[in-house]
Order: structure tokens, then sequence, then C-alpha cells
């Protein structure tokens, strides 16, 4: 890797410059001690300038792995810019953790015009017997408004951006026989939704199952990705709002780490 060179009226830039291409040719996180090494920087001068990168978010840090990784602003100045990849590096770490502290599987899921894409899927270390079997496996797409995942993120959309997704009445699929049949029916449900902090859905996606979300969101706090569980809705196994609390935390861990 060649560095900047130092008769640069400003070398830091260079060196921040050097930093950056240096982690766009590394998957996964690198540790600031390494970056400092390989590029043949002082320890300090490599801290000073990741600290500022960091807080202009052109590098992110991941505390698990103790290294730092590109963020969302340096994909930005690039047309192969990719928001996914740093929310699934940022967030399956998360994902782990609440799949361990509720003992349930996590998904994290984003939108795709109307539908749910589900982009990671955590299991806890010792899945419950009476845990469902499930058909939200990653790749999978469903239909937004019937997923409490999908939910979750379409109640903080703007007005305007529902009327396009659903903008005919054959929009509204169901799987169940239940659900949303109108955009009014549909706004009505996230509102209330929106307002208690969280989305559900009962036997929408298939019969006795319940599911809840929580929204993900971006620095400019738009909703980009959710987090979610499911469980059987006719057997008490569980206390639903004790689920609820480790996705509403997980989802904002992960939305103060993009932002």
């Amino acid at each position: 890797m060649t560095v900047a060179n130092e008769s640069s009226t400003s070398p830091a830039v260079g060196r921040a410059l050097d930093m950056l291409s240096y982690l766009a040719q590394r998957t996964g996180t690198v540790p600031a001690s390494t970056i400092a090494r390989d590029l043949g920087l002082p320890r300090s001068s490599a801290y000073h300038i990741l600290t500022v990168l960091t807080e202009r978010g052109f590098t992110v840090y991941v505390p698990e792995a103790r290294g730092y990784a590109l963020g969302a602003a340096a994909y930005q100045l690039s047309s192969a810019f990719t928001m996914h990849d740093q929310m699934e590096r940022l967030a399956r770490p998360v994902l782990r953790s609440v799949a361990a502290a509720a003992g349930i599987t996590v998904h994290l899921g984003i939108l795709r015009g109307a539908s749910t894409l589900y982009l990671l899927k955590e299991y806890p270390a010792k899945q419950s017997e009476h845990e469902p079997p499930l058909v939200t496996a990653v790749g999978v797409l469903l239909p937004a408004h019937l997923t409490a995942n999908g939910r979750a993120i379409l109640a903080h959309l703007p007005i305007e951006q529902l009327q396009a997704l659903y903008s005919k009445p054959g929009d509204f699929t169901s799987r169940t026989g239940r659900g949303p049949r109108s955009l009014e029916e549909l706004q009505t449900a996230l509102a209330l939704e929106r307002a208690q902090g969280w989305s559900e859905e009962v036997e929408l996606i298939g019969a006795g199952l319940r599911s809840a979300g929580a929204a993900i969101f971006d620095l400019h706090r738009q909703p980009v990705a959710a987090l979610s569980c499911t469980w059987r809705s006719r057997v008490a196994l569980r206390d639903p709002s004790e689920l609820i609390g480790h996705l509403v935390a997980g989802a904002n861990e992960i939305t103060r780490r993009l932002q």
C-alpha cells in the first residue's frame, strides 16, 4: 500500500484517503493497529484520522470486532454504494444477542417494492421445541403489508410512498383470508403501530402464528429495515412484551450504529 506523499500541503488528507482505499480492499473489519502498521503510520495519527472519518460517517467502528470498516458516507461517493453490506455487518452481532436473550429466531428484513426481503436470520443457541417452523428464510419475499417486519417499515413511510406502493385493490393480497384490503385499512393499522413503537401481525402469514417487528432508521431518520420474530399465537409459553422489548432494543441499537 502506497502512503500519501508527506510533502503534500495536507498529508492528513492523503493518509485519510489511503485508509479508505485500504479498507475498500478488505472484507470485514480491521483493527486500527493493523491499519497503522500496514500503512506505515504512527498509531496516534491513525487513531486521530479514524476518529474524524468515523465522525463524518466514512468509516464505522464495530465494537465486537474492535475494528473499522467503510461507512455509508464512503459508499455514497461511489456508484457501487450499497447500504445492505454495511447494515448486515453492523446488525449481525445485534441479531445474535437478541436471539440469545429472547430465545427465539430473529430476522433482519428490508422493503423490496411492496415486499419484505429477509437479509439475515439468527437462531438462539438452544431453540425451543415450541418454536414454529418459519417460511421467512434469507432471500424469501413476502407481502410487506402482511408481515410484522414489513409493516414496521411501512408505518414510518410518507403517505405518498404508501400510495405509490398500494395504488390498486389487487395490491392487497392475502394468505390466510385476513389482512387489510385497502389503503385506508392499512393506514389505520399502521397509525396504531407507529404510535405504540412496534408492529405486529396475527395469523396474516400463517394460521396460529403471530409476529412482531421494530423499525431501524438511518442517519436521516428514514426507515431502512426492521427486526422481527414469530411465535405461536395460541400458546401462552412466553410473555410477548418481553420479546417485543428485546426486538425494540435491538432495532434501536442497530439504528445507533448506522447513525
